[in-house]
């Protein structure tokens, strides 16, 4: 029985670039690891070892960085978009690109008062300090005709410490959880929403602007919402996105169900007036779901 190639793709995984942009004595810094998935007329490379139409991994590599120094990084989306159009319209056996990003954001360090400066350090703005609050990602595919712009965060922790209950769920001879009416409510918030822009006419979306939007309505939606379940609350956030965000079609949430666990304190002769937790890593409870427009299909691909 003869055997068929299937879907293949390749290029260069996880290229680290750090991009300062210098103007004056005030610099940005745009930190990113950037991999490269090219496909197309590949079968004859897999299936006779023939390169004829492969361009190098290493030639993706260099022109990541060049594109950096040439282009700038805007914003992860932008700098995603330049390097997919490149690779699809100027190689004619690549049909097709996907570039994802990693963002590691840094903040400027705080300068103490004037008195206690070093002398110039009033024009000095090339301090950082590594923010570890979450990552930024971004994914882009291009297929030569148009755009897939898929954005998002990872990692971003968050917590509310009351107006969160959870009971009146099933229970069968294997249930020991008790039913809780005021409980700590912790997830690592994961979210990735994808754009109605596809590249055609409309004006490109501000990245920058509509990422920092977006991550406050998930923070004031999680803040805001007083939750009956994680699930409920996950629809909450990506409701809001939604609602303010005319730009965004679709978001997926995935939230890891960070567990605290009241301590029993009785052995010790002391009341537990929900203060005392216990923080258990795993197992936990992971939530999942896409909140979309009505009529949008929707693309972000299920882990």
């Amino acid at each position: 029985m003869p055997m068929v190639l299937g879907q293949n793709q390749y290029g260069k995984a996880e290229n680290r670039i750090v991009r300062v942009r210098r103007d004056g004595n005030r610099h940005e810094v745009k930190d990113l690891n950037v991999s490269v998935a090219l496909s197309g007329d590949l079968a004859d490379t897999h299936v006779t070892g023939g390169n004829a139409a492969v361009l190098p991994t290493d030639t993706t590599k260099n022109t990541v960085y060049a594109f950096a120094q040439e282009h700038g990084v805007t914003s992860a989306e932008d700098f995603g978009v330049l390097l997919a159009r490149h690779f699809v319209d100027s190689q004619p056996t690549i049909h097709r690109a996907r570039i994802r990003v990693e963002e590691y954001t840094w903040n400027r360090i705080a300068t103490p008062d004037s008195r206690n400066r070093f002398i110039g350090a009033d024009e000095v703005q090339h301090s950082f300090v590594r923010d570890g609050a979450e990552t930024r990602t971004a994914e882009i595919v291009y297929d030569g005709t148009s755009f897939q712009v898929i954005s998002g965060l990872k990692g971003l922790v968050v917590m509310n410490t009351t107006a969160s209950e959870f009971w009146g769920y099933i229970k069968d001879r294997y249930t020991t959880l008790k039913e809780a009416y005021d409980r700590i409510l912790a997830t690592e918030v994961n979210a990735r929403w994808k754009f109605g822009w596809s590249g055609d006419e409309l004006a490109p979306v501000n990245f920058e602007r509509s990422y920092a939007q977006v991550r406050r309505h998930l923070l004031e939606a999680f803040a805001e919402t007083y939750s009956y379940s994680l699930q409920q609350t996950l629809f909450a956030m990506g409701n809001r996105v939604l609602n303010n965000r005319p730009e965004v079609d679709e978001v997926r949430l995935s939230l890891p169900n960070k567990h605290h666990f009241l301590v029993d304190l009785e052995p010790f002769g002391q009341k537990n007036d929900n203060e005392v937790y216990f923080a258990a890593d795993r197992p936990y409870g992971l939530i999942e779901g896409t909140v979309h427009r009505e009529g949008v299909t929707p693309v972000i691909p299920v882990d």
